[in-house]
């Protein structure tokens, strides 16, 4: 190795290098460049490797120039028999006076090669296009894993990149074509770009499961309390706890009655009830009418005079005139304790339920214009999990669900995903054995469901993606999350994050949540981050074997997240557009 200067300082964060003059700076200028490597004797049998920071020139007179260099340790390396042997961090600091080298390229390319624990390919060195970089597939896709980066820095392809990686896809072909393997990926696609990214031709062999819409079946009786909740009731009422109080016993009475088979039904289990009997009770329960004729007992009245015994059966099954009040001795009678107060929720319940754009939630059907029910779990399972077409790849495409429910149905997917992790995990657990279905839920564009700052509309989807980013790895569910602001994400979730993929940011706040998330020893690296070119990714976490600027391969099939070239649109002849077509699709006709 090239000797090219000697330590004059050295601190846990950073260590200056002197070269040792102005020739050494001149003839290896093209490997002393910011991003690059030198290594630091450390005074005892190891090496340390380090990152240039920054390159400064002092002249402290006419003649005489010298360089310092500011350099971030990463880890440290011993040469041995079986070759090198790299380790990140535990580093021990080098004295002053100790040399530092321009490492040889076969130290570099060691330390960056496929072997037994780094054999999942990403990119190629920036600074170094020979030298690929690979990283510990298990670490990196068994932790949860952060893209972020600014609108236009290439985080759709680097995700499809990364997820074509795993099914072998690459430049449009299957290359597991006639071995279907066990990955499990759900996309949550925002825009629905990633369609086109999985996509292949019929002879590879590749079965895509995409559910939009048009095609997605999340029955309302699968949601939680929580859920429930946020779509039908406004908590900001004042009477809001009237309303949980008896839409809570309406849902649980209609649980009962539908599933007689079944015990301990509360209002979480995940079984069939008929929404319609739940508005029919609390229309009820808003019209009551109670008899206080004395000597008779106190039920409420129908208007022809007939007492209600069983009125909690009665109000799920029909919908009931009762009598006009009355201070009349014969015929007395008064509003019941919620008469007139469920106006409003009365009137809520039916818009919800006789809105179209919620049917694949307030009534989904089968096939044979049937309700799915109890004994559909199963099935309306297997859509999610990419079961019933045997599929590696589920993208659930939200571009067209209302943003008003946007956030309960990425609650109620993210829950239901990872109640079954859990349960298959726990009964994997009672036979000695561990999951061996592992999922990998992708996350996209998710300042808009899990933001850091927000109201009760987003309270359901952070709850249940914050649970899976603190408990899912346990039970073989783990998160990629994507987004090109994530100072806007919730902190709980990037808390949890062991690896990033950091593309270009130029926002100063993203940048410094980044820098406050990553190790101390690396926070200097995001310095680099607005320099990025489309397409250049920082590699940071406990998967990679060292940090380092990256360039990935563009993704092929590439998803649909191009940008409009305008201008060029701009000075073409002018375009008549079909506007019937598009008012046509505007109303789902």
């Amino acid at each position: 190795m090239t000797e090219i200067g000697k330590v004059i300082t050295s601190t846990p964060g950073s260590i200056q290098v002197m070269l040792n003059g102005v020739d050494i700076f001149e003839n290896n200028k093209a490997k002393i460049r910011i991003s690059r490597y030198v290594v630091i004797e450390d005074g005892n049998d190891l090496k340390i490797l380090a990152s240039i920071q920054n390159i400064s020139a002092v002249q402290s007179d006419a003649q005489t120039i010298s360089y310092t260099l500011s350099c971030s340790p990463i880890g440290c390396y011993s040469e041995g028999e079986e070759g090198i042997n790299f380790r990140q961090g535990g580093v021990n600091l080098p004295s002053p006076t100790e040399p530092v080298y321009i490492p040889e390229d076969e130290i570099i390319n060691a330390i960056f090669s496929s072997n037994e624990s780094f054999s999942f390919y990403v990119g190629q060195l920036t600074n170094n296009k020979t030298v690929k970089y690979f990283v510990d597939g298990n670490r990196f896709f068994g932790k949860h894993i952060a893209v972020v980066g600014s609108t236009g820095s290439g985080k759709s392809c680097a995700v499809a990149r990364l997820l074509q990686n795993i099914m072998k896809i690459n430049q449009g072909h299957n290359e597991n074509a006639g071995s279907l393997k066990n990955s499990h990926i759900i996309i949550f696609d925002i825009h629905s770009e990633y369609q086109s990214a999985f996509t292949l031709d019929e002879q590879e062999a590749f079965s895509l499961n995409c559910l939009d819409v048009e095609k997605l079946c999340l029955p309302y009786w699968l949601m939680n309390s929580q859920e429930l909740e946020s779509l039908f009731i406004e908590s900001n009422e004042m009477n809001s706890h009237n309303q949980i109080s008896q839409f809570k016993k309406a849902v649980i009475l209609s649980k009962e009655k539908h599933n007689p088979e079944m015990e301990h039904i509360t209002y979480d289990t995940p079984v069939y009830f008929d929404i319609q009997e739940v508005y029919r009770y609390i229309k009820n329960k808003n019209a009551e009418v109670i008899n206080r004729k004395e000597g008779s007992p106190r039920l409420p009245k129908e208007i022809n005079g007939t007492l209600i015994e069983d009125c909690d059966n009665a109000y799920l099954t029909r919908e009931i005139e009762f009598a006009p009040t009355s201070t009349s001795k014969e015929t007395k009678a008064s509003s019941g304790p919620y008469n007139g107060e469920f106006e409003r929720f009365v009137t809520r319940l039916e818009t919800k339920l006789s809105d179209k754009r919620l049917r694949f939630i307030t009534k989904p059907e089968k096939k044979d214009g049937t309700p799915y029910t109890t004994q559909d779990f199963a099935e309306i399972l297997k859509q999610f999990l990419g079961y019933i077409d045997k599929c590696n790849v589920t993208i659930i495409d939200l571009s067209a669900i209302p943003f008003e429910v946007l956030s309960i149905v990425i609650s109620l997917l993210s829950r239901i995903i990872f109640d079954f992790a859990f349960h298959y995990s726990k009964m994997r657990h009672q036979m000695s054995l561990v999951n061996d279905i592992p999922f990998m839920l992708v996350c996209e564009e998710a300042h808009n469901y899990i933001p850091k700052n927000g109201g009760a509309e987003y309270a359901a989807s952070r709850h249940s993606i914050e649970r899976i980013a603190k408990e899912g790895r346990k039970y073989g569910l783990n998160l990629m999350v994507v987004s090109q602001r994530p100072s806007e994400v919730s902190e709980t979730i990037f808390s949890q994050c062991n690896n990033f993929l950091v593309l270009k940011l130029t926002n100063v706040n993203d940048q410094n949540c980044i820098k406050n998330l990553l190790p101390d020893n690396n926070a200097s690296l995001v310095e680099v981050l607005p320099t990025l070119s489309a397409g250049e990714c920082l590699a940071v976490g406990d998967a990679v074997p060292l940090p380092a600027v990256i360039k990935m391969d563009m993704p092929d099939p590439a998803p649909s997240s191009s940008n409009v070239n305008v201008y060029d649109e701009w000075n073409k002849d002018w375009i008549d557009i079909a506007f019937e077509e598009v008012i046509k699709r505007w109303r789902k006709e």
